[in-house]
């Protein structure tokens, strides 16, 4: 399949360190536990699909700066093209994460000034043609081509990722527009089925995604009257949450447009995230779909028994 990813590429940094809080030391030797790579929101959903054996049309911004060079450099080495990929800025954006053993993690996101840059309009429509379904992350620039892509016919998938608000004013636009919607439980003022609810009535998504974390994710099908919480699964230990929800949005996404059924889709997105935590950077872990298939029939297999 091919899909339009719209969303951020950034250099990331991750740090592990003893836990949270953070006790002061003027110098720690965390050896092997700081890395430099290339990540970001639409980043680690391109490279997911592209991973999983789709085709990932990937439109963002870097800067005209060693940092774009770097990204340019991941693009080609993970075999996504930068065709969409415009150096436009005058600095890449960068993020560094905090990790503990446990998993918990705390994201700190320098973006630049790509918040008040736009994406040319022609750049996004050659982008669009021809894709079974756009994915487009909640960050400014994709924000236009919420209405251009429903126009053109095809279907509209994003993340908000925390949320609290039923009329953010940031997402509204997003959650308006996505026939699939993503989000995290982690600010929701009320139980995840309660708010897929009323999300659902004010914006009519035809499928909702909420994640759970460890617990899962919450799975609402309007056409089908449908709402419960998919267990999580266990593929190996975590190293590291961050990136869990990107990879549970593409392996979602592919499983999706694969079969149809976002019931063996979200089955299948809960094995993929789960073994991608297991690494520590969040364009890292994610498996084949050969892979995936594998580990799903022993994963599932193993739950019956």
């Amino acid at each position: 399949m091919t899909i339009l990813v719209s969303g951020l590429i950034n250099i990331e940094t991750t740090l592990r360190v003893e836990g949270f809080p953070i006790h002061y030391h003027p110098v720690r030797y965390p050896f092997f536990g700081a890395r430099t790579t290339v990540s970001g929101v639409g980043y680690n959903i391109a490279k997911a699909l592209t991973t999983l054996g789709d085709t990932a049309r990937f439109a963002s911004l870097i800067g005209h700066d060693p940092n774009g060079k770097l990204a340019q450099n991941a693009l080609e080495a993970d075999c996504i093209s930068g065709e969409y990929v415009l150096d436009t800025l005058e600095q890449t954006p960068q993020s560094v994460i905090l990790y503990d053993d446990s998993g918990r993690r705390q994201i700190n996101v320098d973006l630049k000034d790509i918040q008040e840059r736009s994406y040319p309009s022609e750049q996004f429509e050659a982008a669009l043609a021809g894709c079974s379904l756009a994915a487009l992350c909640n960050i400014n620039f994709s924000r236009p081509f919420l209405a251009r892509a429903k126009k053109a016919g095809v279907r509209v998938a994003t993340d908000v990722h925390t949320i609290g608000d039923l009329d953010d004013s940031y997402n509204r636009d997003f959650m308006a527009h996505a026939d699939i919607l993503f989000m995290s439980d982690e600010h929701l003022p009320c139980l995840p089925e309660e708010w897929a609810g009323r999300v659902q009535s004010q914006y009519g998504n035809a499928i909702i995604v909420i994640g759970l974390g460890a617990q899962g994710a919450l799975l609402s099908v309007k056409a089908d009257g449908f709402m419960e919480r998919i267990p999580g699964v266990t593929t190996r230990p975590v190293v590291n949450t961050i990136g869990a929800g990107d990879a549970l949005f593409s392996a979602f996404l592919h499983g999706y447009l694969q079969t149809g059924s976002p019931y063996e889709a979200i089955r299948t997105a809960m094995v993929f995230a789960s073994y991608k935590v297991g690494a520590s950077g969040a364009a890292d872990g994610f498996l084949t779909s050969p892979a995936l298939d594998v580990l799903c029939g022993t994963i599932y297999k193993n739950q019956r028994n």
